[in-house]
């Protein structure tokens, strides 16, 4: 449950590959409050000092097999939970998540952001731990993909509502919490999890992750295997194009703010979270989730609506990832590139916004559309690397 990856002061990030110089002021917020939680500098001027000396090592979650919502950042000793891929034995990692407002994956990096992010390495990671050992002992492990099908079942899409999945892995971890841990960890690390209805979400995050990977570097396919943003760029990658990125410039999400914030204060839309949506989740499962449109906007149409928009640009139904809505059909699943530019449909996403100043935080939730130029040139790369 521990990263330790690569040079001392290496930083991982959402999105496709980023210099600093280039990073958007949501991103910029993430990295400085991680410099300060590693303690390579002890204030965010230092911090803003020692991003630009390019003595810090920055590189997209992705390539790192990684991933992170919002901001995504990583460093090297924030506690990650590993997914594993039990048919492939593919891994792949994800830090904890903080809960909504003031959190440094928006951008925060205030006193409040770095002192929770050490209690959760001190306290949080340590119990849970514990408690995953115990499961452990008694079977392989906790079965994500079987959470997020009842999740589905429950009203979860799975990328913007985690409600029911965050207490169905609460009811997971609990009996292996209490007795295994001191009494005192084991009650904060209780009442953190159970007050954070989007704890689950980095945990959907990873098993997409190790499951859209099980499909990559499959020659000849046009399946896409990543979506994913750093609030500068879109960038998808597609199975029969390797690890390569196809990039556009990032837009801001179509959203409900919180009271004193517009369109105007949004960063452009980032994080790694939209690998739901190439497995079938998120936005694909939108009409397993009407509620959310009280927290995204538009109306229980509208989500049904992007459910059947997901149809046309997808190759397949999920077989474990079913909505009880429309007869308990599977989502839509593995997005086509050379489907969404027969129908110049692109893939919607339901996510979190953040402020573009760094420091603040979220500023509300929305739905954005895909740019279609990344598809564009991955069509055409594809047809280079293969002679057509």
């Amino acid at each position: 449950m521990h990263s330790g990856f690569g040079p001392k002061k290496l930083i991982l990030h959402a999105g496709p590959p980023i210099s600093w110089a280039r990073m958007c002021g949501a991103q910029r917020g993430a990295v400085i409050g991680a410099i300060l939680y590693e303690h390579w500098a002890e204030t965010s001027s230092d911090a803003e000092k020692l991003a630009e000396s390019g003595e810090v090592i920055f590189d997209a979650c992705h390539n790192h097999s990684a991933v992170g919502p919002m901001a995504g950042v990583i460093s090297p000793n924030m506690p990650v939970f590993i997914a594993k891929d039990r048919a492939t034995g593919k891994t792949a990692f994800t830090n904890f998540n903080e809960g909504l407002g003031k959190a440094l994956r928006f951008g925060a990096f205030d006193t409040q952001v770095i002192r929770r992010l050490e209690w959760m390495k001190t306290t949080l990671a340590p119990a849970l731990k514990s408690a995953l050992k115990s499961i452990v002992s008694e079977r392989e492990g906790i079965a994500l993909k079987l959470i997020v099908s009842q999740a589905l079942q429950m009203g979860d899409d799975c990328h913007n509502r985690n409600l029911a999945g965050s207490s169905l892995f609460l009811r997971e971890i609990v009996p292996h919490l209490y007795g295994k841990v001191d009494k005192k960890d084991a009650s904060e690390s209780y009442n953190f999890l159970n007050s954070n209805n989007h704890f689950f979400l980095n945990l959907v995050l990873v098993a997409s992750k190790v499951m859209a990977d099980a499909a990559s570097n499959i020659r000849y396919s046009t399946i896409v295997t990543a979506i994913a943003r750093n609030g500068t760029e879109v960038g998808i990658r597609v199975s029969g194009l390797g690890d390569k990125w196809f990039t556009d410039k990032a837009t801001i999400p179509d959203g409900l703010y919180f009271p004193g914030y517009s369109a105007a204060d949004a960063n452009p839309d980032i994080g790694d979270s939209t690998i739901t949506e190439t497995v079938g989740l998120g936005g694909a499962a939108m009409a397993a989730s009407p509620s959310i449109v009280k927290f995204v906007g538009g109306s229980v149409k509208d989500a049904l609506e992007m459910t059947n928009t997901f149809k046309k640009i997808t190759i397949a139904r999920h077989p474990h990832f079913t909505i009880p809505y429309i007869d308990f059909e599977g989502t839509p699943t593995g997005i086509d590139i050379r489907k969404v530019l027969r129908s110049g449909i692109t893939p919607r996403a339901n996510t979190g916004i953040a402020h573009k100043v760094p420091g603040i935080g979220q500023i509300g939730a929305g739905i954005v559309t895909l740019p279609i130029l990344p598809f564009k040139k991955a069509l055409r790369e594809y047809a280079k690397e293969y002679g057509i």
